[in-house]
């Protein structure tokens, strides 16, 4: 037992000692020496020969990320459907050949309800449809000042510059019915 684990610790440490070496001692003598002086442009970032335009901070859609794991998932799948594949023959022939391929059917059924679980709440679209969602009415910020369309009349922009009413308010700020029946305040 002790001679099996310490077979176990001198690979793992010869495989600590072969990292480190590598990293940093082997790349610090083999890498190529750039001279900034003599050449500025090798301090640039190469972006396959396009000049740099803009940061490299940019946040990517999340969509990007969501198409990857749904493809790392199907690739999975298929990674396993081959040894099954191959084995199946041999296993059929030993009698349990309705079991394994019942087991990989049942693999594929939980895999197919994932799909259509994605397929179905929109992450297979690249563009996602508004349909089916409530429109959501963003209310200006307090003392923001609303844009007024150039040829509009002086009347139209005094009532666009009046404050929009509160949800439960009236326009003048006195408390509406509805809202006195909705706030606990009002409650006797």
């Amino acid at each position: 037992m002790g001679y099996d684990l310490t077979n176990i610790f001198v690979f793992f440490l010869f495989a600590v000692v072969f990292v480190v070496v590598t990293v940093s001692v082997l790349s610090h003598l083999l890498r190529p020496r750039a001279h900034p002086a003599d050449e500025p442009a090798k301090e640039e970032t190469y972006e396959c020969g396009e000049p740099a335009v803009g940061s490299s901070w940019v946040r990517f859609d999340i969509r990007f990320y969501t198409v990857a794991l749904i493809f790392l998932i199907f690739d999975v799948e298929v990674a396993f459907l081959y040894p099954w594949g191959v084995i199946f023959e041999p296993l059929r022939a030993a009698g349990l050949g309705l079991f394994v391929f019942m087991e990989m059917l049942l693999f594929l059924a939980i895999l197919v309800v994932g799909f259509v679980y994605c397929w179905k709440r929109g992450d297979l679209d690249w563009i996602k449809s508004s349909e089916g969602q409530p429109r959501v009415a963003r209310r200006p910020a307090p003392g923001a000042r609303r844009r007024q369309a150039p040829g509009a009349p002086a009347a139209r922009r005094v009532a666009q510059a009046a404050p929009a009413a509160v949800p439960g308010q009236e326009a003048d700020g006195k408390p509406s019915p509805a809202g006195k029946a909705l706030d606990p305040a009002f409650r006797g």
